[in-house]
Order: C-alpha cells, then structure tokens, then sequence
C-alpha cells in the first residue's frame, strides 16, 4: 500500500514533477493527480499501482509502511505521529 502523501513525497526525493513520473511509470498525468489527491491509501486499479511502485523502486524509493525498519542506510524521511502541543504557559499577572 502507499498513501498520497508517500507518493508525493517520494516524487519530491526524486525530483521528479508529476509528468515525469507519469512517463516514468506508464501512467497519465491525470491518474498521478489523481492518486496524489487521494486521502489517505491511494485506491485505484491494481494494475497502475502496480505500475507505479515498481517504478518508485526501481528509481530508489523504499516505500516504508507503520513500524516497518528501514534495511538501508539511504536518505529518507518517515512521518511520526505528531507530537502533543501543550499551550504556552500564561505570563503571572501580578
């Protein structure tokens, strides 16, 4: 599985704009837009997901999913959940 925010990601390492990714991988413009508009899990035919993280790998991407070790020791970055946000303590009102 990948999600939207993985596809946009792993484009953005690469340095790749959406239409070169649509070369890269075979697929259209409009169906890159598509999967990185998606919420979440990119859902779409198996087929052009096939396709594009074949080509994801090929070109380097390690597609990492929650909890999984990465083996290599490429750059790369992981989202973590977000940490807790505590509100600024209020100045003494003296």
């Amino acid at each position: 599985m990948i999600t939207a925010a993985q596809l946009r990601a792993a484009r953005a390492l690469l340095g790749l704009d959406q239409k070169a990714l649509a070369a890269l991988c075979a697929l259209s413009v409009p169906t890159i837009q598509r999967m990185e508009a998606s919420d979440g899990v990119i859902r779409g035919n198996v087929d052009s997901l096939m396709k594009l993280v074949g080509a994801l790998e090929g070109a380097g991407i390690q597609l990492l999913s929650e909890g999984m070790v990465s083996e290599g020791g490429g750059r790369g970055v992981r989202l973590r959940e977000a940490p807790v946000r505590r509100p600024a303590p209020l100045p003494d009102e003296a």
